[in-house]
């Protein structure tokens, strides 16, 4: 079976990216039950895709299946991984130890996804000095000085919205190449920085509209 064409990294549309993470959490799962082999149709039952666009999805990530069979299960995730970089540790800083900076600090699942934050950033006196799940928190003054160690260039965005536009400056001004942003203010940055928004109230008021128009029915 073929691996990966890094040619087509570039071209995988958005919502092919997006659905590729829910392939792989499936093929994990089948794998964990012993299945050695996995088609499109049954990844359709669990997730709710049709199964022409699962096969169209992973057409990008050039493996191949068996007629009838489908595709090698401990194959699929490890092919997935590799496109997907989870395979590849990325180092990472936090800033903003709020609640849910200091939930993201607290949850360990991150390192298995490719995400290793080495350090958050706050003022919060009663924060800066303490570790939080054995990473450290530093105070934000300090953050131009600890980039030239620790070879850092993701940053996560946790901060109130009010410091959102101000802290990100102040990361890219650093060497900062990729934020993700979990506030709900939209940042403005160089083109070639990437940005990955991720705001947890815009979910909300997706699932809280479609609740009402439920309701309604």
């Amino acid at each position: 079976m073929a691996i990966r064409n890094h040619k087509n990294v570039d071209k995988i549309p958005e919502p092919t990216l997006r659905r590729l993470p829910w392939y792989l959490s499936n093929a994990k799962l089948m794998k964990e039950k012993g299945e050695k082999y996995i088609s499109s149709t049954q990844i359709s039952r669990q997730i709710n895709i049709d199964a022409s666009q699962i096969a169209k999805d992973l057409s990008f990530v050039n493996i191949s299946g068996r007629t009838r069979v489908g595709y090698e299960t401990e194959h699929l995730v490890q092919v997935l991984e590799d496109f997907l970089g989870f395979t590849n540790m990325h180092r990472a800083y936090l800033f903003g130890v709020g609640s849910l900076g200091g939930a993201l600090l607290s949850d360990s699942g991150l390192s298995h996804f490719g995400l290793e934050i080495v350090g958050a950033f706050d003022v919060n006196p009663d924060l800066v000095g303490k570790t939080i799940n054995g990473i450290p928190v530093y105070h934000s003054d300090e953050f131009e000085e600890r980039i030239k160690q620790d070879q850092v260039n993701i940053g996560v965005l946790t901060v109130p919205i009010s410091i959102a536009q101000m802290i990100t400056e102040k990361m890219v001004d650093g060497g900062i190449k990729a934020i993700w942003n979990f506030t709900p203010f939209r940042i403005r940055v160089p083109e070639n920085i990437v940005v990955q928004n991720t705001s947890l109230y815009a979910h909300l008021a997706v699932m809280f509209n479609r609740l009402n128009e439920a309701i309604k029915k």
